[in-house]
């Protein structure tokens, strides 16, 4: 098929490689021309593992352009915008209505658009009132269903070839066999594909993520009840997560969630809900909470910072996650801020994360490559994201190049009874108070 993918960020561009790696004929859309350049060049605007290999190996079905015209000839157009959140956490939808309207200007009769944004209950609704006014000038008509993406960061390239499920949202036969035959790649080994309707399929990805969210909020809240009981969250997690109807999957304490989906997304379904006039005080727990754990910490951080009059902190990951290089609603952001306020100097390194964190920062903080060398007489290590760097680190090493002897561990990566064998005081996350 001929495919037209509209937004070349982690979710276009990701559907655009993988689509042209089974055999489909796409052509990337991106209002952005530097960003066109670069990737018709080879390049890849963002940090995603596998991605670069994918987009150069499909050259010769797969380019970018900045032209709407060249869904012309589409048998479909994916719509992958973005969605910021309004100022009231709502979804801002403008791009989204945009994209539609420009890619129906040129459809041809009978073509298939995809939303695959993650948008709002009933906005794909409203795309296919804008393509159908759109299109009827023209005398033409088009089918329209909401697709949702359910990609991991880090690991987008095989959650989209290797896809647990395909979630279509559709309003007619036609469209649902469109879909199939887009996707029979996918389903070779067993039928993956779940078909409802389109407001059940908007509402299914936004269910999704709040409820990984809730969990994530729900150990985090044990986490700080552990730490005065004296409990151990790792025990507790382990306790639970074996519980078949639980699992354990999304149990991990830390300094909370971050990210361009799990903010936005629970922030978006509780503006649904106002908007709605139904209460949703699950999802508004789990935003709170969210919150609460990132403060609680950033204050245990900084009454350290205080009673050991430190000067340096190191900080050892600023991606929200590893294997990005996205730093949105990143719990590092907060962390170095609170640093910075209180006049502390900040020297930080992540593999992937520092243009990112320049563009935040410039040169309010120091960037190192090399993990041992930010802990330079710095009097605290703070640890904020688990990048496989960190897991083994030289505990010698790192204990003579401090000048002091705190490590605020926000991952729950190390035990602190190794630590304490080099003369280090480990804080972590719901394992029994530290200081």
């Amino acid at each position: 098929m001929k495919l037209c993918v509209v937004g070349s960020g982690y979710v276009g561009l990701v559907t655009a490689a993988c689509m042209a790696e089974v055999g489909h004929h796409v052509i990337g859309i991106d209002i952005d021309a530097s960003k066109v350049a670069l990737l018709n060049a080879g390049g890849i605007p963002i940090y995603e593992p596998g991605l670069d290999d994918l987009v150069s190996k499909n050259k010769s079905r797969l380019s970018f352009t900045t032209d709407y015209a060249a869904c012309a000839d589409a048998d479909a157009v994916f719509i992958a915008v973005g969605t910021p959140p309004d100022e009231d956490g709502s979804a801002d939808l403008q791009y989204v209505i945009a994209a539609a309207r420009s890619a129906a200007s040129y459809m041809p009769d009978g073509c298939l658009v995809i939303v695959k944004s993650t948008v709002p209950v009933g906005t794909t609704d409203a795309v296919a009132d804008e393509v159908k006014q759109v299109m009827a000038k023209r005398g033409v008509s088009a089918h329209v269903a909401f697709n949702p993406e359910f990609l991991r960061e880090g690991n987008a390239v095989g959650d989209f070839l290797k896809p647990d499920r395909i979630i279509i949202g559709v309003e007619d036969d036609a469209t649902e066999a469109a879909l199939r035959r887009m996707y029979a790649a996918f389903n070779r080994n067993r039928d993956r594909m779940i078909v409802m309707d389109r407001r059940s399929a908007e509402l299914s990805k936004y269910a999704a993520n709040c409820m990984l969210a809730t969990r994530i909020s729900f150990m985090n809240d044990l986490s700080r009840l552990c730490d005065v009981v004296g409990g151990d969250i790792e025990s507790v997690r382990r306790g639970i997560g074996s519980d078949e109807r639980i699992g354990p999957h999304f149990l991990y304490a830390g300094i909370g969630y971050g990210g361009s989906c799990f903010p936005k997304d629970v922030q978006a379904l509780l503006a649904t809900g106002e908007q709605y006039d139904v209460d949703l005080p699950m999802v508004s727990a789990a935003w709170q909470a969210n919150k609460t754990q990132r403060q609680w910490f950033i204050q245990r951080l900084m009454d350290a910072v205080k009673s050991q009059g430190a000067k340096k902190v190191a900080i050892w990951g600023l991606a929200f996650k590893p294997g990005t290089d996205d730093m949105r609603e990143a719990p590092s952001i907060d962390v170095v801020n609170a640093l910075l306020d209180a006049g502390v100097q900040v020297v930080a390194c992540d593999p992937a994360a520092t243009a990112s964190a320049q563009e935040i920062w410039g040169n309010r903080i120091a960037y190192e490559n090399e993990p041992n060398a930010v802990c330079n007489d710095a009097d605290i290590l703070v640890v904020l994201t688990e990048w496989l760097m960190f897991r083994e680190p030289d505990w010698s090493d790192i204990a003579n190049r401090m000048a002091g002897s705190y490590i605020f561990d926000a991952r729950n990566l190390y035990v602190k009874e190794e630590l304490q064998s080099y003369g280090l005081s480990c804080v972590n996350i719901g394992r029994g108070k530290s200081i």
